[in-house]
């Protein structure tokens, strides 16, 4: 029932952004917003539709969202038709545990979550093998690391980009863009892995110098900046 109710959602809500085009504009910071545009609030979208079951409450946070969860999952995923699924099954999760939602953090965060969870699971179930952070995180050293500046990221080139993300080990992508994209706070991220902040510092400066170190493997003789 859920997942026909969810087709026709995407066929009667003209949603945008979900194609195939390059979704990963820039890994410049993006700050999501609780209430984007005019209109009420997400939290007094569930509110209402739990109060009231309307499904015109639930139909608004998915054209809010749903361009953003695409987004996040092609750009995971890889794959424009696996992505299409994984926003309608996410979707249909958050559908499912609406009541559950603690307005002690915003929806955004909660849903993204809850993305970054279902895609997590399916990359680990295409590939057979534990996903994610590096082994030797939690473990670090006390040898001195050299931090590479987001500058080396935020002024790539956007198709270079994308091609040094996909490049990358599907953790170390996945925490750029929780770290970059979606402007996750250290403490945010260490709680979603049941990490360490620093444990959580430390892999985002080594991810950052694996994105420098493919990039200069792919464009050693080409300038950084566009």
């Amino acid at each position: 029932m859920c997942r026909v109710f969810f087709i026709s959602l995407q066929l009667t809500t003209n949603t945008p952004h979900l194609s195939a085009k390059p979704l990963i504009r820039t890994l410049a910071k993006v700050t999501n917003k609780t209430n984007s545009g005019s209109g009420p609030g997400d939290s007094e979208l569930i509110e209402r539709y739990l109060q009231e079951q309307n499904p015109e409450y639930f139909t608004l946070l998915y054209r809010r969202y749903a361009g953003k969860v695409f987004a996040k999952c092609i750009s995971m995923l890889g794959d424009e038709a696996l992505a299409h699924d994984a926003v309608q099954d996410i979707f249909i999760k958050v559908f499912l545990n609406l009541s559950r939602f603690s307005a002690q953090s915003s929806f955004s965060t909660w849903l993204y979550s809850i993305t970054y969870n279902f895609c997590i699971d399916l990359i680990r179930k295409k590939k057979k093998i534990p996903v994610l952070l590096a082994d030797d995180v939690g473990r670090i050293g006390d040898e001195p690391e050299v931090d590479v500046p987001d500058s080396v990221l935020l002024e790539m080139k956007q198709d270079r980009l994308e091609k040094v993300l996909q490049e990358m080990p599907e953790g170390d992508r996945i925490i750029l863009l929780m770290k970059y994209m979606d402007d996750m706070s250290i403490k945010d991220i260490a709680d979603f892995f049941n990490k360490t902040e620093s444990a959580i510092k430390m892999q985002i400066m080594r991810a950052k110098q694996k994105a420098q170190q493919i990039y200069d493997s792919l464009y050693a003789t080409d300038p950084l900046v566009s």
